[in-house]
């Protein structure tokens, strides 16, 4: 799903932080076991995420959709001593292996894991102060997450949602429903006086919202 050329993926790979032992035993089973597994955020872009979580040293992150938590443990190696990530799954049929993956870490005992629909479970949510927001669950109601988690957002703090270039497709010809939610949602968060936005062209597209 990278929109980079091969040989500079692999050249910024190969230029940023080492990927852990136990994320790479995940991107193999990821690879070996599960259907989609280009779904996984990988090496380069869990950098980033984890990168990003400790320039904020949070205290409370939201993830929208854990797949194999491989993002999840990246984005948990910033919080502080009493941090915590919650996470939201859909699948419950991911749980034996989220569970066994997150005990790999040392970040284990920092992440809290739901199941059920995204909508419903934040919608329960007591928490109004999350430091960052990771949105990459599916694609047609990213904009609905947004809306949903924008009051439970503390002001200074971050809300990242993944493959907004969609293959590149949003700057293309293409017409499919998936490419156009893509280009109205960046184009309603690009006129959104409320936030800072950037994308940045990381594997397919992260979109980086600072709340003002």
């Amino acid at each position: 799903m990278e929109i980079l050329e091969d040989d500079l993926q692999t050249y910024l790979d190969n230029h940023c932080e080492p990927e852990p032992e136990a994320l790479k035993f995940i991107n193999r089973e990821t690879h070996l076991k599960v259907l989609k597994p280009n779904m996984l955020s990988g090496h380069y872009q869990g950098r980033v995420l984890s990168m990003l979580s400790k320039m904020m040293q949070p205290k409370l992150i939201l993830e929208i959709g854990t797949f194999t938590g491989y993002a999840t443990i990246c984005l948990a190696e910033g919080l502080t001593e009493d941090g915590l990530i919650h996470t939201i799954e859909v699948n419950r049929e991911m749980e034996e292996m989220l569970n066994s993956h997150f005990k790999l870490t040392n970040v284990e005992k920092k992440i809290k894991l739901h199941f059920g629909p995204a909508a419903q479970i934040i919608a329960d949510f007591k928490e109004t102060n999350f430091d960052i927001v990771f949105i990459d669950a599916d694609k047609k109601n990213n904009y609905l997450y947004f809306q949903l988690i924008f009051d439970k957002v503390r002001s200074g703090g971050l809300i990242i949602i993944d493959n907004v270039l969609w293959k590149g497709k949003v700057y293309g010809p293409a017409k499919d429903a998936d490419t156009e939610s893509f280009r109205k949602l960046n184009d309603q968060i690009a006129v959104d006086m409320r936030i800072e936005k950037l994308i940045l062209p990381v594997r397919d597209g992260l979109l980086i919202i600072r709340k003002k």
